[in-house]
């Protein structure tokens, strides 16, 4: 396949005026769409953006996204997808490490984009709503550019450890194979017959391969949704007859405390999906009650494009599980000499099982879907491997254990981050605005349990003496400053923060208090 766009070019020859994607502004069959395609492509070259030139997408789930990502691979380029919810300073370092030379965005959104652009190498902005995306487009019918399967199509942006956005180098190959093998959980597969709920942030991952790669390289309608509605997304699974649905826990949860839940039908879905973090089990449990239909785990990364693990229909599944390792995909639960765990017999264990802690050690994983590595950041990509027989391994950095059965179970996720509603957020890069503001003097953020977001985040802030600061107006101003799902739900003001000789916050007695 080389270049990852062939795989829709294939679709075109053989659905034509089969409907490829359906929004309330009508429909794009994939002959539509691909024309479109074509035409960002040929914009690009127009302007001399091609092969392995970045282009930045910054917008949410619209169908000019899934043009402009397929017309930058048709024309050679690399994708740089960045969250919408993002502003100016969170999307200053993704367009400068990228050196993305085209961003395609909102209106509303320019002027981040314009109050960064000096320290970047942005040359050419297409704004989506108001013509300018129009007016992008090309003319002609360009040739696909030849890419192999080790190139760059992909590179998405995620934090690492100290909170600063790390580059993932996502592959053709990586991509293509990670479609594929999403599109094949499903039994049957997934067919021109299956219409995809798009809700999910095609700028993340899960949804870009999952939900839109998936279902366009094999035919299926793409219904996507700009930003998230349990009622909007309950109905068009009702009117639409749509077959296929993925989310993360807290849209599930929103779903069965919708006050008339009851009053919608969901019987043409045939599989409902999740990840993102785990699902409470009392949340898949009243979901399957109100709809008598059944909630697959799965687990999955940035640098893993994303799936590695599904619980899936033909195999069955065990709840409380991510289920078992997806073909092409190898996984281990390694200790810290990298010597295998054995499994439990079978799964789930109780969280006080004495037997835990002799069979739980990190999970690492293996495939053609696993990334090239970081970036620019070849210290990052070494720590992230491991080689070991004959395999390249990924440490998730997620702790879990297995049973007999093949079946995973994560036990804890990473140290530090926080899983808010399926967004990673990491602590260092709300404290570093937070002793930005003026009346704060010290501070440590730190995830608390949520009912609905799994987590939330929690600031707890030392005041400058005499300062006259509220926690509404902490929260105001890192509204102000960061995506809304960063900002801290819970601030906190207390005298001083508990640290250890070294100085370093025991932010484990933070959560103990909180």
């Amino acid at each position: 396949m080389a270049n990852l766009v062939n795989a829709v070019r294939e679709t075109v020859r053989e659905h034509p005026d089969d409907p490829a994607i359906v929004t309330d502004d009508g429909t794009l069959t994939y002959q539509e769409l691909w024309e479109r395609i074509g035409g960002f492509a040929a914009g690009l070259t127009e302007r001399g953006v091609g092969v392995d030139d970045r282009v930045a997408l910054y917008l949410p789930n619209v169908p000019q996204f899934v043009v402009a990502f397929h017309g930058t691979l048709r024309a050679g380029g690399v994708v740089v997808p960045m969250n919408p919810q993002y502003r100016a300073r969170e999307i200053s370092h993704l367009l400068a490490d990228s050196g993305a030379r085209v961003v395609v965005t909102l209106p509303d959104l320019v002027p981040f984009v314009d109050e960064v652009r000096e320290d970047t190498d942005v040359e050419h902005v297409a704004s989506v709503g108001d013509g300018g995306f129009e007016e992008f487009l090309g003319e002609g019918d360009p040739e696909i550019a030849e890419r192999a399967d080790d190139d760059l199509a992909v590179q998405p942006y995620t934090s690492g450890t100290t909170g600063t956005p790390k580059g993932v180098r996502l592959t053709h190959h990586n991509l293509a194979s990670n479609a594929a093998a999403a599109a094949d959980l499903i039994p049957g597969g997934i067919g021109p017959d299956d219409s995809q709920l798009g809700v999910l942030p095609l700028f993340h991952i899960y949804g870009m391969t999952v939900c839109m790669n998936a279902t366009l390289f094999r035919g299926g309608t793409f219904y996507p949704l700009p930003s998230w509605d349990a009622q909007r997304a309950l109905s068009l699974v009702e009117d639409a007859e749509l077959t296929l649905m993925h989310g993360v826990p807290a849209m599930y949860n929103d779903v069965i405390n919708q006050p008339n839940a009851e009053e919608f039908d969901l019987s043409s879905i045939r599989l409902a999906g999740v990840g993102g973090g785990g699902i409470p089990i009392e949340v898949l449990r009243r979901f399957e009650e109100l709809y008598d239909a059944k909630i697959y785990e799965g687990y999955g990364l940035t640098e893993t494009s994303p799936v590695t693990h599904f619980n899936t229909p033909d195999d069955g599944r065990r709840v409380g599980s991510i289920g078992r390792t997806v073909p092409g995909v190898s996984s281990r639960v390694v200790d810290d000499d990298f010597e295998e765990l054995p499994p439990v017999e079978e799964g789930p264990l109780a969280e006080d099982d004495a037997e835990l802690d002799d069979v739980t050690g990190e999970i690492v994983v293996a495939g053609a879907n696993v990334m090239l590595g970081y970036a620019g950041l070849p210290e990052a990509t070494e720590e992230a491997f491991t080689e070991a027989d004959g395999e390249r391994w990924f440490h998730t950095g997620d702790i879990g254990y297995w049973d007999e059965d093949g079946f995973f179970y994560v036990v804890d996720r990473k140290k530090h981050m926080i899983n808010t509603a399926g967004y990673n957020v990491y602590p260092r890069e709300v404290e570093e605005l937070l002793f930005e503001h003026e009346a704060v003097a010290d501070a440590a953020v730190i995830g608390v349990p949520d009912e609905r977001r799994n987590e939330t985040v929690k600031a707890v802030i030392v005041p400058v003496p005499d300062a006259d600061v509220t926690a509404d107006e902490i929260r105001e101003y890192c509204l102000d400053n960061l995506a809304a799902y960063k900002h801290p739900r819970e601030v906190a003001f207390v005298e001083e923060l508990p640290r250890t000789t070294t100085g370093k916050v025991q932010k484990f007695e933070l959560r103990e208090q909180s």
